[in-house]
């Protein structure tokens, strides 16, 4: 059993009343940039077990009634069709995406912001759509020489050119569909619209990691290093902190190299800046909440390990350069983890030695291993996914889950009708057989009941696996990681 070592609830409950402490100091209107995901934040609920991905929302639904949000989208994402690779789709379909998802649960979306606009046709395309959709939109125009040319952009013809977002509510939650979108700059923008009607709006950023109270080198402020290698984010102390108040904290380079700029733009705006450091300017209370210290440096040392393979898969797919693997592995080093403290790994090396195939293995939540290996039907993801449900259903080794007699229709369409070349089921098509078999076999049927079980589980393969497998694992919840190498030595390797 995976241990708890974070308190969900007690989050919860410190994080909403620090919000609400810091709109009373701005004397009740407060900009909230929002860093990293507000839905689905995977990675916190790996690094802090007992995080839920979905807290940070249950958070503002305590303030449901007081917050507004905001959703900022840089044109030029629009015009190069930028996509979130964890889901797969484009920064403009991601914004609708949340928009839905916002409204779905009973958050206000208050309108979208168009970023660095330049009258680019498809964000007037997008612009568009919203209208239509009955969101309002707003454009913000690039302002020559930010962040550094102070005058330029606190003017008529720098924030002031922009326009000026009508909200309603005392707390303006300000997020974006991925990093660059130009959040910082909108919450300016409005601080300085904001002053010229008389409101003394106030300004605060949120982000989970790093957790600026825990120590530079903790466990899980490196797996935040690890989780942000290609955007070349560095966790630092925080100096303006230490020199105003002799206290050390944690920040990352973005915010510290940003922060003079920042106090500059709030001397403009209102004569004076209430920040002695970009730590005041945060709101984070998951420092806090950490229950159970060993349980979650553990957990952020197999993240580290995890973001260790992945970016050498992306390595050998060109997506990465080698400095960013070199990156990694000083990370691994410092959090004192190899390879080794990943079970799976070496379990699945072994049978992949043995079968000289292509190999996967799994560790399900009481610490049992199960492997997989590629068979003549099934491919080694499939056969270890298999495997894992068996076991964890407690379903006799001898049993078949699946019969030829439903497999090799299945190859028949894939191989003869759909022009695929390899025959063997992937995770998917043998999640569909498996549960349409479910309705006349009982064996199948207790397999699927297991399912939610996998939640959690590591897993390793010994080849990439294809994109279809590894969408399955991770709606599935499993951590899956590979080897950096193909299952066959062609240049061209269909996702």
């Amino acid at each position: 059993m995976r241990r708890i070592g974070f308190d969900n609830d007690q989050y919860i409950k410190l994080q909403s009343e620090r919000i609400r402490e810091r709109i009373a100091e701005f004397g009740g209107k407060l900009y909230l940039e929002f860093g990293g995901k507000l839905f689905d934040d995977n990675h916190a609920a790996r690094v802090l077990p007992g995080f839920k991905p979905d807290s940070k929302v249950n958070m503002l639904l305590n303030l449901r009634d007081q917050v507004e949000i905001v959703i900022v989208i840089n044109a030029g994402d629009i015009e190069s069709s930028k996509q979130r690779g964890d889901l797969g789709i484009t920064y403009d379909m991601e914004v609708l995406r949340l928009i839905d998802a916002f409204r779905g649960i009973g958050l206000y979306v208050g309108s979208v912001v168009i970023a660095q606009y330049r009258e680019q046709s498809s964000a007037d395309n997008f612009m568009r759509l919203l209208d239509s959709r009955g969101v309002k939109v707003y454009r913000h125009y690039p302002i020559e020489g930010y962040p550094s040319n102070i005058p330029a952009i606190v003017c008529d013809e720098g924030f002031g050119r922009n326009d000026f977002i009508e909200t309603e509510r005392s707390l303006v939650v300000v997020t974006a569909p991925g990093p660059g979108s130009g959040k910082m700059a909108t919450c300016l923008s409005q601080l300085y619209h904001e002053h010229r009607r008389g409101v003394q709006a106030g300004y605060a950023k949120f982000e989970t990691f790093p957790i600026w109270n825990l120590p530079i080198k903790h466990p899980i402020n490196l797996a935040y290093e690890a989780a942000t290698a290609e955007l070349n984010d560095i966790n630092m102390l925080d100096p303006f902190h230490l020199n105003a108040y002799g206290v050390q904290a944690v920040n990352y380079n973005r915010d510290v190299d940003i922060f003079p700029v920042l106090n500059a733009i709030f001397q403009k705006i209102y004569g004076s800046c209430r920040y002695q450091s970009p730590t005041d300017m945060g709101v984070n209370m998951v420092g806090f909440c950490i229950t159970d210290d060993d349980a979650c440096c553990e957990a952020s040392r197999q993240e580290i390990i995890r973001r260790y393979y992945s970016i050498r898969c992306q390595a050998l797919q060109g997506l990465v350069d080698a400095e960013t693997v070199l990156k990694l592995e000083l990370l691994m080093n410092k959090a004192g983890c190899t390879p080794e403290c990943r079970p799976v790994i070496g379990s699945a090396l072994k049978v992949a030695e043995e079968t000289e195939q292509p190999a996967c293995a799994m560790q399900l939540p009481d610490g049992t291993i199960v492997t997989g290996k590629n068979k003549e039907l099934l491919g080694a993801s499939a056969a270890m996914l298999l495997n894992a449900l068996k076991i964890l259903g407690n379903i006799p080794d001898n049993i078949h889950l699946l019969s030829p007699d439903i497999i090799q229709p299945v190859q028949n369409l894939k191989v003869n009708h759909l022009g695929n070349h390899n025959p063997r089921l992937h995770t998917d098509e043998v999640l569909i057989a498996l549960s349409i078999s479910a309705a006349t076999n009982d064996y199948a049927r207790i397999a699927m009941e297991q399912l939610s079980r996998l939640s959690g589980c590591e897993a390793h393969s010994t080849v990439i696996i294809s994109s279809v497998d590894e969408t399955t694992f991770r709606k599935l919840g499993v951590n899956i990681t590979c080897e950096p190498r193909y299952q066959s030595k062609k240049l061209y390797h269909k996702k």
